[in-house]
């Protein structure tokens, strides 16, 4: 419920944006529309205008003069001429200017007030006007309205010793009063249909782009349900193909993954179980042993001869040994299986670590009747390694080698130099492990049947694998029936610098 109405605010969020744009773009578009129009409509005139001026000078001023000799304008001349062409277009101002762009005459201004003889047209447009003859779209001043520019049509004359321009706004106040009117009523009719339609329209495409859009959002949102409901195996078809590519695969990956730590915690609880199971079956074992003996002891002390009471002894003595060393191990054991030890890697000589090993088990190999031989060549590297998690996986090996080793047999220990690394080799002369047993040996409490059944709790080898995992190495076991077992794992031989 809670993906969905989030869901659903994703959705109404992205319609709600999408309107919004809409909206905004079809607001700058009325405005550039209307801008581009204006522009066009101008220009228009203008083009369909340029030759005004020079017609009126050509029809007008053929038999009279707009400035007597005087320097008097003829005012009744120009008068006439600007009624007669403003009577015909109201949008049209026409003004008599001299060579400097100063405004002598026009019907539309009041010459009785100061600032009116002040008036003056910049020349620049006027000359590039009539350089490009008219066919330019080009901006003028406006006489009677100095803050806007509009476009004109201008010719110069030279009449009587005079000389003058005669300039004429094709856009004139009344034009631009009637405009104004008539754009805000434009603009209402414009904007409002505008508007309307654009919501519509921007309702009808924001709605079908946001249900294409969000097609990949909503198999996503419905995937994660589904392994909410318990589907664990549900799987996004096809991620990498998707719009939200990348998401889609995070989301499978962190599927599997959490499918993989579920599976795990679930081996975990299983072996967990097991453990326990296993742990009360061979803790009961010694702790039988030993609290029969102490009761015989007890009941029967007065009855027993000296050499009967060191035996018993003797037997809790091992027993709670044998307990010392099962605690131990498993201790050690759910240490490393809670990664719990991290191996404090350094450079050491395995050289000396095995001729130290080979010396502490000489004494017991030799009490067991078994010839225990050290062979490595001189010069054999510096190793990079945990040397006392090195050494605890060794002496693993050397007691699993020496509890199988019948007397007189033998156990030999190698150290083989290779191009990167040191291979540290354990074999022994007994009965072997059959091809089917051999990759169970490594597992917390499996023990094969080889002959006489010997004492163990099974973690010594499971230990060993668990070092090697911390050193990305392996253990390796190569054995045959009544030929022997021999233990391997190599070392990283260590780089200076």
């Amino acid at each position: 419920m809670k993906n969905s109405l989030l869901s659903n605010r994703l959705i109404v969020k992205l319609l709600f944006s999408f309107l919004a744009i809409l909206i905004l773009a079809g607001v700058g578009y009325m405005f550039t529309a209307v801008y581009l129009s204006n522009n066009y409509f101008y220009e228009t005139t203008q083009r369909l205008h340029s030759n005004l001026a020079q017609d009126l000078i050509d029809e007008k001023f053929v038999d009279e003069s707009p400035i007597d000799s005087l320097g008097n304008v003829n005012k009744a001349l120009f008068g006439d001429i600007m009624h007669d062409m403003m009577a015909v277009n109201r949008a049209i101002e026409v003004y008599l200017l001299d060579k400097e762009g100063h405004v002598m005459y026009s019907v539309v201004l009041d010459h009785d007030a100061p600032e009116t003889n002040e008036k003056k047209v910049n020349l620049a447009p006027i000359q590039q006007f009539i350089a490009q003859n008219g066919q330019g779209y080009i901006l003028g001043d406006n006489p009677k309205n100095p803050e806007n520019q509009s476009v004109f049509s201008v010719a110069k004359f030279e009449k009587g010793g005079k000389e003058g321009y005669v300039y004429i706004v094709l856009a004139g106040e009344e034009y631009l009063t009637a405009r104004a009117s008539l754009m805000d009523s434009y603009f209402m009719r414009l904007g409002l249909r505008g508007s309307i339609l654009t919501l519509i329209f921007a309702a009808v495409l924001g709605i079908l782009s946001v249900w294409y859009l969000t097609k990949n959002l909503r198999e996503l949102v419905f995937a994660a349900k589904r392994f909410q409901q318990g589907d664990l195996e549900y799987r996004i078809k096809d991620a990498e193909k998707t719009d939200l590519a990348g998401v889609a695969t995070t989301y499978n990956e962190m599927a599997d993954t959490i499918l993989t730590d579920i599976e795990k915690i679930k081996s975990l609880e299983n072996l967990r179980r097991e453990l326990i199971a296993n742990i009360s079956h061979d803790l009961r074992t010694p702790l039988s042993i030993i609290q029969g003996y102490i009761e015989t002891l007890q009941m029967k002390d007065a009855e027993l001869s000296q050499k009967q009471r060191e035996e018993y002894l003797n037997t809790i003595n091992k027993g709670c040994e044998r307990l010392s060393k099962l605690i131990g191990q498993l201790f050690e054991y759910s240490k490393l299986e809670a990664n719990q030890i991290e191996p404090q890697k350094e450079p050491f000589l395995i050289a000396d670590l095995a001729n130290d090993i080979h010396r502490n088990y000489k004494v017991l190999a030799e009490q067991n009747d078994i010839d225990l031989k050290l062979e490595m060549e001189e010069g054999i590297p510096l190793v990079f390694a945990d040397i006392s998690l090195v050494e605890r996986a060794i002496q693993n090996l050397m007691d699993n080698a020496l509890k199988f080793t019948p007397q007189g047999g033998e156990v030999v220990v190698k150290i083989i130099p290779k191009e990167d690394s040191v291979e540290i080799v354990i074999k022994d002369s007994g009965p072997g492990i059959a091809k089917d047993n051999q990759a169970l040996i490594f597992e917390r409490y499996r023990q094969t049947k080889t002959g006489e059944q010997k004492e163990g709790a099974g973690l010594g080898l499971a230990i060993v694998k668990k070092i090697m995992e911390l050193h990305n190495a392996s253990i390796q076991v190569f054995s045959k029936p009544n030929e022997g077992t021999a233990f391997s794992f190599s070392l990283p031989v260590y780089q200076v610098g």
